[in-house]
C-alpha cells in the first residue's frame, strides 16, 4: 500500500480536509506533521459538519490511527477538548496519537504571540495569536518543552522554571504585561498529563511498523506551500514546513517511503491576514467569491482575501514538493461567474514572469497576466462524474492540468463527501 502526503498548493484553505477525509478512508494511519492549532479543516459527512484543528481528519474513521507528529506544536488544552467535542458527537478518539517529540505550547507562547502582534501594529504578520509562532521559536533555539517532559515531573519543573525566568522578564520589561505564575502553570499541566498518558508515544515506531506491515499512510500538511517557512512569501508565512518535505521530517520516516504526493488547490485563490497577493480582487467580485464560497477561517473566523486563480503559484507548488496529482476544490463556487479568469504570468517594470519570482517585491508590484473563460452557469452540485460536467467546466480542469503539467484526479463540486468526482 502506498504512503500518501496531501497537502495545500495555495495560502492554505484549499479543502484539504475534505480530501484527507476521502483519502483516509483507505487509508489506516493518517499522520498531522506539522503545525499546530492555528490550522482549521471542515469535513462535511452527511448532514453533520467537523471543524478540526488539530486532529487528524483520519478521526472519523474507527479503523484509522489518527497520529499528530514531532513536527506539530501541540496545546495540551485544545487537544482535550477537541477529543471531548468528537466524543460528545459520537466520535471516539482513544486511538488519537501524539508524538513524544512534539513540542508543547505554554501559556507564555500564547501570551507573547499577541503581545508581540500587537507590538507590531502596522508590521503585524497576522498571526493567529494561538502560542504557534513562539514554541517554534522555543523548539529552534533548544529551549522548548516537549510533550515527554510531562512524564518526568522534575526535568519538567526544572525547564519550566528556566523558560518562565526568561519569557516574565519579556512580558514585564519589553511589553509592559503582567507575569505568569509557575505553579498554576505546573499544576494545570500535570493535570494534562494524566489525561494524555495513554496518548503520548513513539510515534515515529507507529508509523515506520505501518509502513514495514504494508498498511496505508497518509500524511495530512496543514496551511499551504505558499506559507512554508522557507517556501512561502516570507515572513507572511507560518512557522513550519507545509511542503512535502516536511512529512518525512515531521514524522520521522525517510523520504523515499513516500510514494504518492497530492496537492489540494482551489479553483480560485484565497489568503488569510497580510502579504503580497498578486490575483487578489479588491472589487464586488472578489466580494462574491467569499461570500458564495463561505470564506472565513475554520479557527479564527477572519475574512478571507479571494482573487482567480494563479497558475504561475501553482507550477511553483508543484516543483518544490513534486506533486503526483492535484484534488481540484471548490469548483462549484465558479459556477456563479459568466466570466473565469487564470493568472498565467505576471508583468513587472517591463518583465515577464512566468515562473515564481526569486524577489518578493515582484509579488507586490506585479500585474497579473490573465487569459478568460467562459463560465457554465449551470449548478453541478449534483454532478457525479466528470462527463456530468459542462464542458466550459471540463475545459477548465483541463486547462489548469495543461498549465500545471500534472493530472487533476479529484474534482470536488460541494462539501459532502458524495460531491468528488475522481478521473482515472
Amino acid at each position: 500500500m502506498p504512503a500518501s502526503v496531501v497537502l495545500g498548493t495555495q495560502w492554505g484553505d484549499e479543502g484539504k480536509g475534505k480530501i484527507t477525509d476521502l483519502m483516509a478512508e483507505n487509508a489506516d494511519v493518517v499522520v498531522r506533521y506539522q503545525g499546530g492549532n492555528n490550522a482549521g479543516h471542515t469535513i462535511v459527512v452527511g448532514d453533520e459538519k467537523f471543524a478540526l484543528s488539530l486532529i487528524p481528519s483520519g478521526v472519523l474513521y474507527p479503523t484509522v490511527t489518527p497520529v499528530i507528529g514531532n513536527g506539530c506544536v501541540v496545546d495540551p488544552k485544545v487537544l482535550l477538548d477537541e477529543m471531548a467535542t468528537l466524543r460528545g458527537r459520537g466520535i471516539d478518539p482513544s486511538k488519537v496519537r501524539v508524538s513524544n517529540n512534539a513540542h508543547l505550547i505554554m501559556p507564555y507562547h500564547r501570551k507573547l504571540d499577541a503581545v508581540i502582534e500587537r507590538f507590531l501594529g502596522d508590521a503585524q504578520i497576522g498571526t493567529t495569536k494561538r502560542g504557534i509562532g513562539p514554541a517554534y521559536m522555543d523548539k529552534y533555539s533548544r529551549f522548548g518543552i516537549r510533550a515527554q517532559d510531562l512524564f518526568d515531573l522534575k526535568i519538567f519543573r526544572k525547564k519550566l522554571d528556566a523558560a518562565l525566568k526568561d519569557k516574565n522578564k519579556q512580558l514585564t520589561k519589553v511589553y509592559n504585561s503582567l507575569p505568569l505564575d509557575l505553579e498554576e502553570i505546573y499544576t494545570e499541566y500535570v493535570g494534562f498529563a494524566e489525561q494524555l498518558a495513554d496518548h503520548i508515544t513513539d510515534t515515529s515506531l507507529i508509523v515506520s511498523d505501518a509502513l514495514a506491515e504494508g498498511k496505508h499512510v497518509l500524511f495530512e500538511g496543514a496551511q499551504g506551500t505558499l506559507l512554508d517557512i522557507d517556501h512561502g512569501t516570507y515572513p507572511f508565512v507560518t512557522s513550519s514546513n507545509p511542503v512535502a518535505g516536511g512529512a518525512a521530517v515531521g514524522s520521522g520516516i525517510g523520504p523515499k517511503q513516500i510514494d504518492d504526493i497530492v496537492g489540494v488547490t482551489k479553483a480560485y485563490i484565497s489568503r488569510v491576514g497580510t502579504g503580497p497577493f498578486p490575483t487578489e480582487l479588491l472589487d464586488e467580485t472578489g466580494d462574491r467569491l467569499i461570500e458564495i464560497g463561505g470564506e472565513y477561517g475554520v479557527v479564527t473566523g477572519r475574512r478571507r482575501r479571494c482573487g482567480w486563480l494563479d497558475a504561475v503559484a501553482l507550477r511553483y507548488a508543484v516543483r518544490v514538493n513534486g506533486l503526483t496529482e492535484i484534488a481540484l476544490t471548490k469548483l462549484d463556487v465558479l459556477s456563479h461567474f459568466d466570466t473565469i479568469k487564470i493568472a498565467t504570468a505576471y508583468d513587472s517594470d517591463g518583465e515577464r514572469y512566468t515562473e515564481f519570482p526569486r524577489q518578493q517585491r515582484v509579488l507586490y508590484n506585479c500585474t497579473p497576466v490573465y487569459e478568460e473563460h467562459k463560465g457554465w452557469g449551470d449548478d453541478i452540485t449534483g454532478a457525479r462524474t466528470f462527463d456530468d460536467l459542462p464542458a466550459a467546466a471540463q475545459d477548465y480542469v483541463h486547462r489548469i492540468e495543461e498549465l500545471a503539467g500534472i493530472p487533476i484526479r479529484t474534482v470536488s463540486v460541494g462539501p459532502s463527501r458524495a460531491a468528488t468526482l475522481k478521473r482515472a
